[in-house]
């Protein structure tokens, strides 16, 4: 992407006037940072309804201008690569969400927008029980389902136990932060976190020296929801971060879950709640997950492709299935994004059909997010 418009994307986001459901509109509104800049000193060209106090701010943005600057050279020397919202590789599932930040920092390996994502939360103060089901959890998920992208937020307890089998059982898992890429809170997860860059990646909203605050967390909740198909609660007391991850992600759309625990268990309290009020799907192990997911098991794969298609005809597929088809058969081995615009076909419905064309034995999912027409 233009380096002018990810610094004017940088811009905007120090521009203190919106609240983020305003900034996306507007940023999405006028389709591109640069415009927007340009026109600063007469925002009403562009945006005739602007208010007063919206023409006040941007007329007096040049301070936020050269921050943007200083913050993209930062980045470059760091190897963080801002991604705003119009960039493919920012991810894509979160883009639907109507307070989605309009850039986001990302420093790794992994592909944010591969076929299947699931978010695993829960509290910092884990119990045995909670650090079990983890790891039960994403153990079995390896075996039925092994291109999964883990995201969570890097926090203590189910968080960063949520990172740690994930790395351990070969997954790729990202961490979102609450604070900038130039520090890690708590430092203690720093070594989890130096793996992670290799296996996945680390991803936040916010630039250089923004200090740890506690509603920073809160906020970056709706990324660790927004971007995944799926929320797994793990423990949660009545309140708490997870909690809330939880519920944003219900609020989006996503499915969301939750292990049950036992009657009055502090940290078995929300997840209980959820359940009881049909915010959750109650599941015991991976394999409800992914029988209520739908998404095809490494076995039905396996059956499929012995089964075999003619690929040639592409029998048995609907119109949509045939033409995510035969545009991998033009050009094979696409990441998702790419493919979703080269067969002019959203994500989120473009996820379903590769869920039903891997069950045909048509299409594979490959490490790092890629489709893989079988032959």
């Amino acid at each position: 992407m233009n380096q002018q418009e990810i610094i004017n994307t940088i811009a905007l986001t120090r521009i203190g006037y919106f609240g983020m459901a305003g900034l996306v509109e507007l940023y999405q509104r006028v389709g591109s940072a640069t415009e927007i800049v340009a026109n600063r000193q007469d925002i009403r060209a562009i945006v005739p309804d602007a208010s007063d106090r919206l023409v006040s701010a941007f007329a007096e943005m040049d301070d936020a201008l050269r921050a943007a600057e200083t913050e993209f050279a930062q980045d470059l020397e760091m190897g963080i690569t801002p991604l705003p919202m119009a960039d493919e590789r920012y991810p894509q599932r979160l883009r639907e969400c109507a307070d989605a930040p309009i850039l986001l920092y990302y420093k790794g390996e992994a592909d944010l927008n591969q076929l299947r994502i699931v978010s695993i939360v829960g509290t910092r103060h884990a119990t045995a029980y909670g650090q079990d089901l983890v790891r039960k959890f994403i153990t079995e998920l390896r075996q039925l389902c092994p291109q999964v992208l883990i995201v969570s937020g890097l926090a203590y307890g189910i968080d960063i136990c949520a990172h740690r089998h994930a790395l351990q059982n070969g997954f790729e898992t990202v961490g979102v932060l609450a604070h900038g890429l130039d520090e890690l809170y708590p430092t203690a997860h720093r070594k989890t976190a130096e793996e992670m860059l290799a296996q996945g990646g680390l991803l936040t909203e916010y630039m250089f020296q923004t200090r740890v605050d506690k509603s920073n967390f809160v906020r970056r909740n709706r990324i660790v929801a927004g971007m995944a198909d799926a929320v797994v609660l793990v423990e949660s007391a009545d309140k708490g971060g997870g909690l809330i991850t939880a519920r944003i992600g219900r609020d989006y759309n996503r499915e969301v879950f939750a292990f049950p625990g036992a009657v009055g268990a502090k940290f078995s309290e929300g997840c209980n709640l959820l359940i009881r009020d049909h915010e959750a799907g109650l599941i015991r192990h991976a394999a409800d997950f992914v029988e209520a997911m739908g998404w095809p098991t490494e076995k039905a794969l396996s059956k499929a492709h012995e089964k075999g298609l003619e690929r040639q005809l592409f029998p048995d597929l609907t119109d949509e299935e045939r033409r995510v088809a035969e545009t991998l058969q033009r050009q094979n081995d696409q990441q998702v994004n790419t493919l979703s615009v080269q067969a002019d076909i959203p994500v989120g419905r473009l996820s379903a059909i590769l869920f039903s064309l891997e069950m045909k034995g048509v299409v594979r999912a490959m490490a790092g997010g890629t489709v893989h027409l079988m032959k």
